[in-house]
């Protein structure tokens, strides 16, 4: 039997919750279709439910580290008096915050498998990047990524912990998170200007963090091979330099091509290469010795959604997708029909600039 039969998984540790569907946000385009959608194509490649690890929820203590509790108590107090818009774009259901805990939580216990071994991902909902210290925002509630950091730090002893944020829209909330800080240095790489409106190149951190913050804010319409030209010419450098002990992957796919909100132009084969990008230095970099973990955040297109994710695990784990790209047409076929013409027309715009004065900035 085949390797990737017998371990449909590729060794790559996978968490989810059942009550990440219970945060019911209607037709919004943070739906449970997202999660169900992934599910269904991990199915198909072999990867059941019940091979899925189910986490427990994250501690208030966790979550106090990242957010304010008073905050954290009035998510609760929203949900359990019926729910309802916490801003214009983020919504709380009677499940949310019992699913905003476990999706907290989830994020901790990929650490502890990526600190075990084994490269991880947790696949939740609510995201989680731009969730700030004292609010919701942006389809988010408590912020994931820098709840797992955090826990890297807190828990494990870490004193280098390199978040990569590949979402379309800036972590906003996770920059502030650690902004004035050196043991976790982020990097994300984003539509720029575009939702949230943070993100530029000049923000680099403060005190004890300046420098510690990277930012490559990206034009509308770059694809696959701009994003490459990203990751080896800033990332891959960068985590040299940093040395980071565990590396955690902000995964966000709505810089896919189909993608109805992020206007890029990225494939599943894209979306591929950057996960094998960062698992491979990730083994490369001696004091991380593979430690690799990544929390789920946008993606808005279903098929596309869920046959990234399943390219990403394949990558983690050291093999090629077996589907390039989910079926029906073309990827322009799929492209939303508002998307600028230079999507359309697949002329991606040159990235050199915007590289080289990241490079000058961070000295790399």
């Amino acid at each position: 039997m085949p390797a990737h039969d017998a371990d449909p998984t590729h060794g790559v540790a996978l968490f989810y919750h059942p009550a990440f569907l219970e945060h019911d946000t209607g037709n919004h385009p943070e739906s449970a279709r997202r999660l169900s959608g992934i599910l269904a194509e991990l199915e198909r490649r072999g990867i059941t439910e019940s091979s899925l690890t189910r986490p427990e929820p994250a501690s208030l203590d966790l979550l106090g580290q990242v957010h304010d509790l008073t905050y954290v108590r009035a998510v609760d107090e929203v949900a359990r008096t019926g729910g309802g818009y916490w801003d214009l774009d983020t919504y709380i259901s009677e499940g949310s915050y019992n699913a905003a805990l476990l999706a907290a939580g989830a994020a901790a216990a990929a650490v502890d498998a990526a600190m075990a071994g084994t490269p991880s991902l947790a696949l939740v909902r609510p995201p989680g990047h731009h969730a700030l210290r004292r609010s919701a925002m942006g389809f988010c509630l408590f912020n994931n990524a820098a709840v797992a950091a955090q826990h890297a730090v807190s828990a494990h002893g870490l004193s280098r912990v390199m978040i990569v944020d590949w979402d379309v829209h800036h972590g906003n909330g996770t920059q502030d998170a650690f902004y004035d800080r050196a043991d976790v240095l982020f990097f994300s790489s984003h539509r720029y200007p575009f939702y949230p409106g943070t993100g530029a190149l000049d923000e680099t951190g403060q005190g004890a963090g300046r420098g510690y913050t990277v930012n490559v804010p990206l034009p509308g319409g770059v694809g696959d091979e701009g994003y490459g030209q990203v990751f080896g010419q800033v990332v891959a450098p960068l985590a040299r330099r940093y040395r980071p002990e565990l590396i955690v992957v902000s995964a966000g796919y709505d810089s896919h091509l189909a993608d109805p909100l992020g206007g890029m132009a990225v494939t599943v084969a894209g979306f591929s290469e950057m996960a094998r990008t960062v698992m491979g230095l990730a083994r490369e970099i001696p004091e991380c010795n593979g430690r690799l973990a990544a929390v789920l955040e946008g993606g808005y297109n279903v098929a596309a959604l869920a046959a990234s994710v399943a390219a990403t695990i394949a990558a983690f784990g050291g093999r090629e997708s077996l589907a390039p790209e989910p079926p029906g047409g073309t990827p322009t076929g799929w492209t939303h029909p508002s998307a600028p013409d230079y999507i359309h027309h697949r002329h991606p715009p040159d990235v050199s600039g915007v590289i080289e004065r990241v490079r000058g900035v961070h000295g790399l």
